[in-house]
């Protein structure tokens, strides 16, 4: 599968701001959340240099956030239009950053909505459930597992 990963700019803010709300209204509103809060945050939590587009063929379906940390990598946040769910993708992109962690000797961790069908996806990957929060599990895949 020909996927790029291309690192941010500036730009691309709004393309990430808008996948993400179009991702995350139904989590939201499923778990009561403020989404006005959620907006608020966005512009602190979105560090270009940590996220890259996922890009196959030539055009952005999709982005992932990786703040790089001395005991681990996190992957912070990671979306894939609808269109494009389903195919394969969001997968090569995971095994690809699987490989970075692995490569560096580092855990990768995330957190995931409990209600997020993701979940299914990272645990057929190798992710474990290391501890829980009122919303969502974090999730650890230890180095060579």
């Amino acid at each position: 599968m020909n996927i790029i990963l291309r690192h941010a700019d500036a730009g691309d803010y709004d393309f990430c701001r808008n996948l993400y709300f179009a991702e995350n209204d139904w989590i939201l509103e499923a778990l009561g959340l403020d989404r006005a809060a959620h907006e608020a945050l966005f512009p602190e939590l979105w560090k270009v240099s940590e996220v890259r587009l996922i890009v196959p063929g030539g055009k952005e379906i999709g982005w992932l956030q990786i703040e790089s940390q001395p005991d681990r990598l996190f992957l912070s946040q990671i979306y894939i239009v609808r269109s494009s769910q389903r195919h394969g993708i969001g997968t090569e992109v995971l095994r690809r950053v699987i490989a970075e962690a692995a490569a560096a000797h580092l855990p990768l961790k995330l957190d995931v909505a409990k209600i997020n069908p993701a979940l299914r996806l990272y645990q057929r990957l190798g992710f474990q459930i290391t501890s829980e929060e009122q919303h969502k599990f974090n999730l650890t895949l230890e180095p060579g597992t």
